[in-house]
């Protein structure tokens, strides 16, 4: 029997999104934003030179298709990347009405979201004086700190210190539909924080707010504070049945690698095992030679998007890339006939654009073990349909395959 393996390269996106006009950053229209195709050129013009060097390289993405699939979703120039595609490839556009992680993932597993979510404004506060305070008595302190929109990592610089003193949770959010939490581990405590959030997450997602997502961080002010890898997302659970359930319920095993467990409230998932992205491969590695027949492994990379894309550090993104490339051609050489290696993306995070927001982007469609040849422009529930065809499973969404 076959096997599929669904790799979430998280916001590596190929620019030209359809309706990139009607989303922004700040005042700013994400049309023209382009993840992969804008590394590209800063790097040909030796403008990500930190801790790398040289033209973006990245053989193995390249060999599958990737500057065929950019050519295909855009117009915007990508130096290099003018090899044959020994893969199948091509581009994706979502439909739903966010270019968050929810919605996203949601959709590349056959469910386009079907409701707007709900979005805290650019203002201070952000959030209502009610919901401030119901968050604060849930903590058992007296108020809450940030109730702003912020980047994580510039947030808790600001405040770590007086939250360490006070007690007090950091509270932000995004251009997403989210509350994010941010907390000390020692002085706080990790459990407390974890409890806090999923004691609070069933009022915000009834106001469809997609996610309530614990920040933990360590360190002092002196030293600087660093966020931890112990981060975990109280998502809203899929109000119909997606890709990891239509395979449990035929009777294959669903293995859930990073925060896909979160994102889907473990439905439909048999196994999670969580890490940073480079043991997040070496799971990925581990899978390839254990899953079983029938079986899908989905694996979302968050680095790209939550390390680099959103500080905007053009050379980082560009070294995660490059490094993801030589990773994902040791797990290439280990694919079984009959296997099938999917790579896609979520959404866009543009380095060189300005804001610190996602950017709205098609994503590349790019296929390992099933020969080479284009598969056109697809929708985003089209990936779910076209893995459930591999693995011989009747999809219930609304996608087509493109097998």
């Amino acid at each position: 029997m076959p096997r599929a393996f669904l790799v979430v390269m998280d916001s590596v996106g190929i620019g030209g999104a359809p309706d990139a006009s009607s989303f922004f950053n700040g005042d700013l229209p994400d049309l023209g934003a382009n993840t992969v195709a804008h590394i590209a050129q800063a790097c040909a013009e030796g403008r990500a030179e930190e801790g790398r060097s040289g033209p973006l390289h990245l053989p193995i993405l390249e060999g599958l298709g990737l500057g065929a699939a950019l050519r295909l979703a855009s117009n915007v120039p990508l130096p290099g990347f003018g090899a044959e595609p020994q893969g199948r490839w091509g581009c994706a556009a979502e439909v739903s009405q966010g270019k968050d992680t929810p919605s996203g993932h949601w959709e590349l597993a056959g469910l386009p979201v079907p409701w707007d979510w709900r979005f805290f404004p650019d203002t201070v506060p952000s959030f209502p004086a009610d919901l401030s305070r119901y968050v604060a008595r849930a903590a058992g302190v007296d108020g809450i700190l940030g109730d702003c929109h912020a980047p994580g990592t510039a947030i808790i610089e600001r405040l770590g210190e007086e939250h360490m003193r006070s007690g007090k949770p950091i509270v932000y959010t995004s251009a997403d539909s989210v509350m994010q939490i941010a907390a000390h581990e020692g002085t706080f405590g990790l459990d407390r924080l974890l409890d806090l959030c999923r004691s609070i997450a069933p009022h915000l997602h009834q106001m469809k707010v997609g996610r309530v997502i614990a920040r933990p961080f360590v360190g002092t002010a002196q030293d600087g504070f660093t966020r931890t890898t112990n981060r975990r997302d109280f998502a809203i659970t899929p109000p119909a049945p997606v890709l990891t359930n239509w395979v449990q319920n035929a009777g294959g095993a669903v293995h859930a690698i990073g925060k896909i467990g979160d994102i889907f409230t473990m439905q439909g998932i048999d196994t999670l095992q969580k890490g940073a992205d480079a043991t997040l491969m070496e799971h990925l590695a581990d899978r390839l030679q254990n899953a079983a027949d029938g079986s899908l492994t989905f694996a979302n990379f968050v680095e790209f998007d939550s390390l680099y894309g959103h500080r905007r550090d053009i050379s980082g993104y560009a070294r995660a890339l490059e490094w993801f490339d030589v990773e994902i051609g040791r797990i290439i050489e280990m694919l079984r006939p009959g296997d099938m290696l999917l790579l896609t993306a979520d959404h866009g995070n543009d380095p060189s654009w300005p804001g610190t927001d996602h950017t709205r982007e098609q994503v590349p469609v790019l296929i390992a073990g099933l020969g080479a040849g284009p598969l056109g422009a697809v929708g985003y529930v089209d990936i779910a349909a076209t893995i459930a065809d591999h693995l011989g499973v009747v999809p219930e969404g609304p996608g087509r395959s493109f097998l």
